[in-house]
């Protein structure tokens, strides 16, 4: 049913020949088709791209067809594409956006809608008002794909030479293939495969890929999302091979997961705060920094340091993204692993920044748990974690109310200073601890999370969310 389709934090997203059909499909297809002739995109096109997840390139070509009965030209993407290089390609062609079926890091039994307008980011809140807005308003048309190709209106598109050439702009990657390192790169069966040992060819450096076939059951791991929990395999690779780091991708490579040397997972927080300290440090640029509610306070500590403004939006990147191009930021991040960068996208680009994590530990001369041990030299140790709990979906309103009436004076022997509502519950502690409980926006979960001093307190503080949350 159509009443199903709800854009989260980032697009549409739910279960496969459940509220996921080619029917529904169709209608959000439909309702991009209104929302680009009404805003005088149509004439721009469109680009369509899809992952390695179950029936994508199906859907993405019922998506075709609906675009081209309504009159738009159709960049179709020929394979499995990542979503930063989709989104590379709206700028290429000058199109008037792009649609991506994906459910990035989603578990296997899910797909997606991502919905990215003309300046190739996440779709604001206010486009995706008037995406839903324009739901089941109008007749779906559609266009056979063979009849639509052979009028010229769906054209098949290899956006990775454009992608590759903008990417040799950012990053000295002759100088990383000859460091002689060998990385282990994790594509979790996703679009990502390939891609890392493509821009490191032919040099001295080795890239050696694992998961990088496609498979839309993401075996050992729940979801192909690069948290430490499903990145056990890179993690004994790394170790067990001796390799001077291991970097993962989710399933649309727009987010990044980083192990050290030592085979250690370094946190998406920590990894946030090593880009931040390379752009500011290495490469000297100065602008604003752009993070979510629920990522490193260790970026705050950097914009002190570097004295530079800093801005904090609501999770996810239809917030990040905007305030990012209002800002003139030079990046912005989130705390699952997605980062931007100024000079390339407002939107997360993963491969683009395993590559900026490679530039900062050659241009430190130092591995990458000696990088963060530099970093913590002058941010101080931050340590954090995340609970995501499962509950019936009747609760939901019941475990609010319990958190939104919760006003402790203190959390694990930490006094509150203040709590802030906007996009969760964030409760700001006396030594620059915090503790956040949220809603995910794109699966039926609870999230909580904190960041620290110590690895106790994290466990501490954690346990503390639980009790508020009551669950």
């Amino acid at each position: 049913m159509a009443s199903a389709i709800k854009f989260g934090t980032d697009g549409w997203r739910a279960a496969i020949a459940e509220e996921y059909t080619f029917d529904n499909v169709r209608i959000v297809t439909q309702a991009v088709a209104d929302y680009l002739h009404e805003a005088g995109l149509a004439p721009r096109g469109l680009v369509v791209g899809y992952d390695t997840r179950f029936g994508s390139e199906r859907f993405a070509a019922a998506t075709a067809e609906v675009l081209a009965a309504n009159g738009i030209h159709v960049y179709l993407t020929e394979k499995a594409t990542p979503t930063p290089v989709v989104c590379w390609s709206i700028l290429c062609k000058k199109a008037g956006g792009a649609s991506i079926i994906t459910a990035s890091h989603n578990p296997p039994s899910d797909n997606g809608y991502k919905y990215k307008p003309e300046y190739a980011g996440s779709a604001s809140p206010e486009v995706i008002a008037r995406l839903e807005d324009r739901l089941e308003k109008a007749p779906v048309k559609r266009m056979a794909l063979r009849e639509a190709e052979k009028q010229g209106l769906v054209e098949r598109i290899n956006g990775t030479p454009d992608y590759v050439a903008q990417i040799k702009q950012m990053v000295d990657l002759e100088a990383i293939k000859r460091e002689g390192w060998t990385i282990i790169n994790d594509a979790m069966y996703g679009a990502g495969a390939g891609f890392l040992p493509l821009l490191l060819d032919g040099g001295q450096t080795k890239v050696v890929p694992i998961n990088d076939t496609r498979n839309p059951l993401f075996p050992g791991m729940r979801s192909p999302e690069p948290i430490d929990d499903n990145l056990t395999k890179l993690k004994n690779v790394v170790k067990q091979s001796g390799a001077f780091a291991g970097l993962a991708y989710d399933g649309d490579a727009d987010r990044v997961g980083l192990v050290d040397e030592k085979g250690k997972f370094v946190d998406q927080l920590r990894v946030f705060g090593l880009l931040t300290y390379y752009l500011l440090e290495v490469k000297g640029w100065r602008g604003p920094i752009v993070k979510s509610l629920s990522t490193t306070s260790m970026v705050n500590r950097l914009a002190e340091l570097y004295n530079v403004p800093i801005y904090e939006t609501p999770v996810g990147f239809k917030h990040i993204g905007p305030k990012m191009i209002e800002s003139n930021a030079i990046i912005g991040g989130e705390e699952s692993g997605g980062f931007a960068f100024a000079k390339h996208l407002p939107e997360r680009d993963g491969i683009l920044s395993s590559l900026l994590l490679l530039d900062l530990f050659l241009k430190r001369g130092k591995t990458p748990s000696e990088t963060m041990e530099e970093l913590f030299s002058k941010v101080g140790p931050h340590f954090y974690d995340r609970l995501d709990i499962t509950y019936p979906a009747e609760q939901r309103d019941t475990i609010l109310k319990r958190v939104d009436s919760a006003r402790p004076d203190a959390l694990a022997g930490l006094t509150v200073n203040s709590i802030t509502t906007q996009g969760g519950y964030k409760y700001h502690l006396q030594d620059g601890s915090w503790l956040l409980i949220r809603f995910s926006g794109t699966e039926p979960l609870l999230r909580i999370y904190t960041e620290t001093r110590s690895p106790e307190l994290v466990e501490k503080l954690l346990a503390e969310g639980r009790v508020i949350a009551g669950v």
